[in-house]
């Protein structure tokens, strides 16, 4: 699939960007192995923390084995995460501040299982196939909206967390490594390309959720996950997707 010929260079000042000059790595996460009484595994690789000094960002393969973008993490459910598609998971610090606040308690850098925090950047306004510049070398192409799991709401004990997370409809962003690098906290985002469609992050976590009648919609946009294409595909070729004149 070459998507690049569907995207157009970033130029400062483009409409609907998503990252101003000051965009940037707040922390990179990487997991400590805890019991997962919450899924049928034994391990979850949800609680992140910010590490000190760089760490290597590559594309780690085909899902099933664990591995993720960053040196030193990996996940557990290979079933649901990890490998290409799902290198690596961004989440924005502001989106953690409001949650911060709603749910009156204190989020960290890492607190919702993201390898990235950012600042200065609207990760889940993100368009699919938006490509990022971190640091000097590392480019990440957007891929998916993060899905909750109870896992995810069994981590931070809010009962009725999954319905909760998904009508805010803020779920960040799932990226694929185009260019694999080294990265630090306080590197800079740079949007290198933007695709022509409208498809964002937002848009695919409801069309995945709340509002399939978006489906259809997402087949504008080729760099999205392949399993979330098959969903469009079908909700495309679905009668109820084309209702008599």
């Amino acid at each position: 699939m070459d998507s690049a010929r569907h995207e157009v260079p970033w130029q400062p000042g483009m409409a609907n960007s998503q990252a101003g000059s000051g965009a940037r790595l707040l922390s990179v996460n990487i997991g400590t192995p805890q019991p997962n009484p919450w899924k049928p595994v034994a391990l979850t690789g949800i609680d992140k923390r910010p590490v000190d000094g760089p760490v290597l960002v590559r594309d780690p393969g085909p899902k099933g084995t664990g591995a993720v973008g960053l040196a030193g993490d990996r996940v557990y459910d290979v079933a649901h995460h990890g490998g290409t598609d799902q290198a690596v998971y961004a989440y924005a610090r502001e989106d953690l501040d409001l949650w911060q606040a709603e749910l009156d308690t204190t989020l960290g850098n890492g607190n919702f299982g993201e390898n990235l925090t950012t600042k200065g950047l609207d990760v889940s306004g993100a368009l699919i196939g938006e490509r990022w510049r971190v640091g000097q070398d590392l480019i990440l192409e957007v891929s998916g909206a993060r899905i909750p799991c109870g896992t995810f709401q069994g981590w931070l004990a809010r009962t009725g967390w999954i319905k909760r997370f998904t009508a805010a409809a803020r779920p960040g962003a799932y990226l694929r490594v185009i260019k694999p690098g080294l990265i630090q906290a306080g590197d800079l985002i740079r949007i290198e390309r933007r695709p022509a469609h409208d498809v964002t992050v937002a848009v695919t976590f409801r069309a995945l959720t709340t509002e399939p009648g978006l489906l259809p919609r997402l087949l504008d946009a080729d760099a999205l996950v392949q399993w979330g294409r098959d969903r469009a595909r079908r909700a495309a070729r679905s009668p109820l997707a084309h209702p008599a004149q």
